[in-house]
């Protein structure tokens, strides 16, 4: 988008007050995204904190932002339409558009506002904040449903436009994406809450560069993303020797009755160059499986992994550079055609980070962590008693895989680690929240178990409203690594222990519901790491203790026997039983295909 090279600019920033720059960039983007939570009304954003802000170079490059690895170039696509040096301070650019924007966004309640920063006349920086709105229309409340077989069902896509000139905005487009909701007062608020976060970071980087100077700030820009890409580098070098490493996983379905959807990866390291084919792949589907994948996406989920918990290094452009190609193939599940349904990308964009990780295993012989699950996403729509609608959506989380040197983290929402608190659900929506537990028995087994899913009990107090659900791993579990085996499967149960209790399928929609029903989530968990029999019993007492391993899993799947009374280990009877030590592979993934019969 510009053809100033960084590396020719001159290194004007010293060690130290980069440091400062790199400390005041990060809690820019903090109070940005403090602003938005605090601010918006969609209970998704506000609540379950499906959102973020970030910060860019004047070229558009990442400098501080988002660890989620769903985005593309977020710059590029308004650039395309809006050269940057046609720009002005108190511009405000907008979009939602997943093909025009080549995946930077991926499904359409995804809403991008950025604004250009403007220091000594020269653009020299970019703030930009994302945030999934509740509903922007489309054949479901939501927007987002198994049925909808193309994006136009999915509600209104925004083009990359410019929503605001010397700081005067485009009503009229507004009117319009207001109009479009079956919600206008929420969204309204939505919008208001993420164009603030972009001003508030606008006015954040302009202090910094009257402190530092431009010189000095564009410096740190460049130095920061250098080390990033310098230190992704050396590690993942360090990490696969040169070759080539395969691996493929499975979507279980579409909702449309298709599936298993197989990715299929090739990771091709050489002397000079890093590449990732996608293009073996299966075709896109009918059904809202489809991820229309940046190549930057494979990047992110190597740069989570070889940069998680460095507090020297940001997640920036820097990491996305490391990898040089990925490959995918047009018409495929990574790279569907227009007007291919995206609602329920969330389900491949989950396998894509396990299939990577699934590289890095093979790559290492079993160094990395182990599958996880997919975190659940599911509506409930219906009317109140006093007749206005509701749209109760909520993300549960699940387990995630064991790692070479730990259990896996139970109860993970990919965004937040934050839910729906009961006092929140009961006060709001015509629900009564039941039980929030641990879903028992869900983590793969393993010298590290894996993470465990949630148990979620929700009892409608409407009089009839509708439920949809995403939940995959059922038929197709979370492989475990080196001995581990795979995560236990999720599920949805109406009515449990009733006479009239019946399985739903675990992508679908319209299944009604009346005032008196219980709804019961089962999540699923992460597989395990390393033979479960390696496990010290002391561990696994303490786990059927906590609930999250019962008694019987204990003795069937780790090998250990409790006494009678379940307060301690049978040495005796744990070291007979464990004499008979079952086969270890590399990868273990067992198949759940009963569950639902």
């Amino acid at each position: 988008m510009n053809d100033t090279s960084p590396q020719a600019l001159p290194t004007v920033c010293d060690p130290v007050t980069l440091e400062i720059v790199r400390g005041a960039l990060r809690a820019a983007q903090s109070e940005m995204e403090a602003l938005i939570e605090r601010t918006a009304m969609s209970p998704f954003i506000r609540e379950k904190k499906d959102f973020f802000a970030a910060l860019f170079d004047g070229r558009g490059k990442l400098v501080v932002g988002s660890n989620l690895p769903a985005f593309g170039d977020i710059l590029a696509p308004i650039a395309e339409y809006y050269p940057l040096k046609d720009m002005q301070p108190g511009d405000l650019y907008w979009y939602n558009d997943c093909y025009l924007s080549k995946g930077a966004v991926s499904h359409t309640p995804d809403q991008v506002f950025v604004a250009p920063i403007f220091a000594e006349g020269e653009l020299v920086a970019f703030a930009h904040s994302w945030a999934h709105f509740n509903d922007v229309g489309g054949l479901r409340p939501g927007s987002l449903s198994p049925d909808c077989v193309d994006i136009f069902q999915e509600g209104i896509m925004v083009p990359p436009i410019r929503l605001a000139r010397d700081g005067i905005f485009n009503e009229e487009a507004l009117r319009i994406f207001y109009r479009n909701s079956r919600f206008p007062a929420m969204i309204q608020g939505d919008t208001r809450a993420a164009v603030a976060a972009v001003r508030l970071g606008e006015k954040r980087l302009l202090e910094l560069f009257e402190r530092f100077g431009k010189a000095c700030m564009t410096d740190a820009f460049r130095q920061l993303i250098e080390r990033s890409e310098r230190t992704m580098r050396e590690r993942l070098r360090a990490l696969a020797k040169p070759g080539e490493y395969r691996f493929t996983d499975m979507i279980d379905s579409d909702g449309q009755g298709n599936g298993p959807i197989r990715l299929r990866y090739k990771l091709t390291v050489g002397d000079n160059h890093i590449g990732l084919d996608c293009s073996d792949s299966d075709d896109q589907t009918p059904g809202p499986v489809n991820f229309l994948m940046a190549p930057q996406v494979p990047s992110t989920v190597f740069g989570l992994y070889l940069l998680g918990g460095d507090p020297d290094n940001l997640l920036n452009d820097g990491a996305v550079r490391v990898i040089d190609e990925v490959i995918t193939r047009p018409g495929s599940i990574l790279q569907p055609k227009f007007p291919a349904p995206l609602g329920l990308r969330g389900v491949t964009l989950m396998r894509n980070v396990a299939a990577c990780l699934g590289l890095i295993n093979v790559a290492t012989g079993g160094q990395a962590p182990a599958a996880h699950a997919a975190y659940v996403i599911w509506y409930l729509r219906g009317q109140k008693e006093d007749g206005s609608l509701f749209l109760m959506s909520d993300g549960i989380g699940v387990g995630y895989g064991a790692r070479p040197t730990a259990d896996g983290i139970d109860a993970v929402y990919l965004v937040a680690q934050e839910n729906y608190p009961a006092e929140f659900l009961d006060s709001v929506y015509p629900v009564r929240l039941r039980r929030y537990a641990i879903h028992c028995d869900t983590g793969g087994p393993g010298r590290w178990r894996g993470g465990c899913g949630i148990v979620r009990e929700v009892e409608v107090l409407a009089p009839e409203a509708i439920v949809s659900v995403r939940i995959d791993g059922v038929e197709n579990p979370p492989w475990g690594v080196a001995g581990g085996k795979s995560g236990g499967p999720g599920r949805i149960v109406i009515n449990p222990g009733r006479a009239d209790e019946r399985l739903i399928p675990p992508i679908s929609d319209g299944t009604i519901v009346k005032r008196g029903d219980v709804i019961r989530l089962e999540t699923g968990g992460g597989g395990g790491w390393g033979h479960p029999f390696d496990r010290e019993p002391d561990r696994v007492l303490d786990d059927v203790l906590g609930g999250f391993v019962s008694r019987e899993a204990a003795e069937c799947e780790y090998g250990v026997v409790l006494t009678a009374d379940g307060r301690a280990v049978d040495a005796a009877a744990t070291e007979k039983t464990r004499r008979q030590r079952p086969e270890a592979r590399l990868f273990h993934r067992r198949q759940y295909a009963d569950v639902l019969t």
